[in-house]
């Protein structure tokens, strides 16, 4: 019991149940019967799915009935350590259609790479359950699209894992760029500078291990012989199976600049970057990329490079935005205003607005915990308009994410149809679309 309780309070991230709402913890507290209990099954078990998994298990009432991976060595570590919580072993599959078959599960965690997001979803939601699905919702923006309106036709509830809109200092923040106290914001800055990311070494092809499904992990992608460099982790820096840093980071931080601008898609997008720093490493995906994203009165711009941690304002990853009177700055620390007022000429301005610098005020609570106790009181109460991060708001950021990837493929400055909802190039909007393979169909 005590190793159980370790597992619900510490979990894959270490947060602690008690950032929880008060007002959550009494409604599931309450007396429930047995239908009351919500069944898990995970689809995707080694990374962020698990740490969605284990912060939905610190949830009152929750159950883990089932998990898949397509790596058995993965599935044999994840149940030994519910296991050894003193949490039942859960059943295991190695391929996703047959957890969903199971009619006792009812919310399923989707944390696969981003090329099977879109088909996972879609049968998850066909098969009745509700679905926390990781970010980015997809690979491509033709994916984008069929699974915005394939939740919107389903009644489900559906979470995008964007956790950062559950974060109560992320919210404070953009509740005081709402009072327009900044002045007009002409510019948002977002950017991604990990330091913690290594040169991808050149390895041979090599039989997949024993013990892993791999033409199951392809599933729709391109078929390729089995690389480590491509499997687990490193998928993120191989365009068949994600975007990059472009999308990996920048769906959390370019959703919330969306959401503090209260825009959605911008008319005209243009990139430039490259392998800078590592030319010859194995990845695919820009080391360096600046992306310059054209709205109506502002531009977003969205900067990443690995290997170095010197971002903007000292910080390795936030949001800025710059507005006339000062800048707020934003990232998972917390927050803080620079006021625009310490120049001579400004202060020669009689009539110009001041506002005071405001200190760091730093993060407290557990961003995913509060996430995915949001997402289950929607699923209690069946209200899809208390999700902090519905399908809308993971569609909107995966799509502005994928445009600048598909601006630096072009090399050019793309313009935006609104009315047709596509890019006016035609090369731009072809590579809007899904690639599917291996006899898999984008449904």
């Amino acid at each position: 019991m005590n190793q159980r309780r370790t597992f619900l309070k510490t979990g894959a991230l270490g947060a602690a149940a008690a950032a929880l709402p008060t007002a959550l913890w009494a409604k599931a507290a309450g007396p429930l019967g047995a239908n009351d209990r919500i069944r898990l099954g995970l689809i995707g078990c080694n990374g962020m799915g698990f740490s969605d998994l284990s912060s939905l298990m610190r949830l009152p009432d929750m159950e883990v009935v089932a998990l898949c991976d397509v790596d058995q060595r993965v599935l044999d570590r994840r149940t030994t350590e519910i296991e050894s919580a003193g949490i039942r072993k859960p059943d295991t599959y190695t391929d996703y259609r047959q957890l969903l078959d199971r009619q006792d599960i009812d919310v399923v965690v989707i944390g696969t790479p981003d090329h099977w997001h879109c088909l996972q979803l879609t049968d998850a939601l066909e098969a009745g359950k509700d679905v926390y699905c990781e970010k980015p919702i997809a690979n491509s923006i033709e994916e984008c699209d069929r699974m915005l309106a394939a939740v919107n036709r389903s009644g489900r509830m559906v979470q995008i894992g964007q956790w950062q809109r559950s974060q109560p200092h992320f919210r404070e923040a953009v509740d005081f760029l709402h009072t327009g106290a900044l002045g007009p914001v002409r510019l948002v800055k977002t950017w991604a500078y990990q330091g913690w990311m290594r040169p991808v070494p050149v390895l041979p092809d090599s039989p997949a291990p024993d013990g892993v499904d791999y033409k199951m992990w392809l599933g729709p992608a391109q078929t390729r012989p089995f690389n480590q460099n491509r499997f687990h982790f490193n998928f993120r820096w191989f365009w068949d199976y994600a975007g990059g840093l472009m999308t990996d980071w920048g769906v959390h931080l370019i959703d919330y600049a969306l959401f503090g601008m209260q825009a959605q898609t911008p008319k005209t997008v243009m990139a430039s970057g490259g392998k800078f720093a590592y030319a010859d490493d194995a990845s695919e995906t820009p080391d360096t990329l600046q992306t310059v994203y054209e709205f109506d009165g502002f531009n977003l711009l969205w900067e990443h490079a690995t290997g170095i941690d010197g971002g903007n304002f000292g910080r390795n990853h936030g949001i800025a935005f710059v507005g006339n009177n000062g800048t707020l700055v934003l990232d998972r620390g917390g927050w803080e205003v620079i006021p625009e007022n310490e120049h001579e000429s400004w202060r020669q301005l009689p009539d110009q607005p001041k506002i005071e610098a405001m200190p760091l005020r730093r993060a407290e609570g557990s961003g995913l915990d509060l996430h995915t106790a949001n997402f289950i009181e929607a699923v209690r109460s069946r209200d899809a308009s208390i999700l902090r991060a519905p399908i809308e708001v993971g569609f909107h950021a995966a799509r502005v994410s994928h445009m600048g990837n598909i601006a630096y493929k072009c090399g050019r400055k793309l313009d935006w149809d609104a009315t047709r909802g596509r890019f006016a190039d035609e090369e731009a909007h072809r590579l809007t679309r899904a690639s599917y393979h291996n006899g898999w169909e984008l449904k």
